[in-house]
C-alpha cells in the first residue's frame, strides 16, 4: 500500500490544502497498468482531521486486502458545508476534490466505483454527499454519525459563535439543504439511481437517539437502507470493526 501525503492549493477554499491517499499497489499490478481504482472518500470526525483514520484505525491494511483507494481529506470543524462565514468546503468535497483526485491518482470517476464513509462529523458528511449527489457515488455510509443536526445545533453541543460561523442561525439551518432531514425528503423523491446506504451507531453513544430519528424518518420515506446497532459508544474500537463491515459491504467490483 502506497501511502501519499498531497499537498495542494485549492481554488474552491482559496487556501491551501492537504489529503492523506492510500493506493492498494498490489491492484495495479503489473506496474504500468492502466488500471483505474475503485475509491473511498473517507471522512473524519469533528476537532479531527485527514490523518485520524491512519492514526486511530487498521484501515490501510484492510483497503489493502480489498483493493480499494482510500482519499481522506481535511475540513477542519466546517461540519462539511459551505460555511456562513468561512469557507465553502462542501463545494469543495463534492465538485472539486474529485476533479482533482482523478488527475492526480490512478482512481475510477466511474459511479459504480466511487463510496464515502465517515465517522461522527463525517457520518453526517458522508450521507450529505451521497443524498445531494446520487449520480456520483454507488454507496455512502454513516459510522455513530451526527445526523440530526438541526436538533443539536438547538442543545448545548453547539457555541453560539460556532452557530453562526457555520450556518448562521439554527433556523436557517433548519429545512434547509444542510439538514439531513429535509435532505432525505428530497432524496426519496429522486428518481434516478440512488447510492446504497449504510448507517449504523452504539446504542451507548451519546448520538444513539440522533440515528434513532434519522432512521425512522428515512423508514416513514421508504428510503432504503441497511442498519445496524449494537453495543458501543463513540470510540474507535467501535468504528474499527465496523469500517471492516462497510468495506464488506460496499458493492466493490
Amino acid at each position: 500500500m502506497a501511502w501519499i501525503t498531497c499537498d495542494f492549493y485549492s481554488e474552491t477554499l482559496q487556501l491551501s490544502t492537504g489529503i492523506e491517499v492510500f493506493i492498494p499497489q498490489a491492484a495495479l499490478m503489473p506496474y504500468g497498468s492502466s488500471s483505474k481504482l475503485p475509491v473511498l472518500y473517507l471522512l473524519h470526525g469533528r476537532g479531527a482531521d485527514q490523518t485520524e483514520w491512519m492514526r486511530r484505525s487498521s484501515i490501510e491494511r484492510y483497503a489493502e486486502d480489498k483493493g480499494i483507494a482510500l482519499v481522506m481529506p481535511g475540513v477542519g470543524r466546517s461540519y462539511y458545508m459551505d460555511m456562513a462565514s468561512g469557507p465553502s468546503y462542501f463545494t469543495f468535497l463534492s465538485e472539486e476534490l474529485p476533479r482533482l483526485v482523478q488527475s492526480f491518482f490512478p482512481v475510477s470517476g466511474r459511479r459504480e466505483d466511487t463510496f464515502v464513509a465517515g465517522i461522527s462529523m463525517g457520518g453526517y458528511g458522508a450521507f450529505k454527499l451521497a443524498m445531494s449527489d446520487p449520480e456520483r457515488y454507488a454507496a455512502g455510509a454513516s459510522l455513530s454519525g451526527g445526523l440530526d443536526l438541526a436538533s443539536r445545533a438547538a442543545g448545548p453541543g453547539f457555541q453560539e459563535h460556532e452557530i453562526r460561523t457555520l450556518f448562521g442561525s439554527v433556523d436557517r439551518l433548519r429545512g434547509s439543504r444542510d439538514d439531513l432531514l429535509y435532505l432525505a425528503s428530497e432524496f426519496a423523491a429522486y428518481g434516478g439511481n440512488k447510492p446504497m446506504l449504510y448507517q449504523c451507531c452504539g446504542t451507548e453513544d451519546f448520538l444513539y437517539h440522533d440515528n434513532q430519528t434519522f432512521r425512522r424518518y428515512a423508514d416513514s420515506l421508504g428510503i432504503p437502507m441497511t442498519y445496524e446497532e449494537e453495543p458501543g459508544g463513540h470510540e474507535w474500537g467501535y468504528w474499527d470493526r465496523k469500517i471492516q463491515r462497510v468495506l464488506d459491504w460496499l458493492p466493490l467490483p
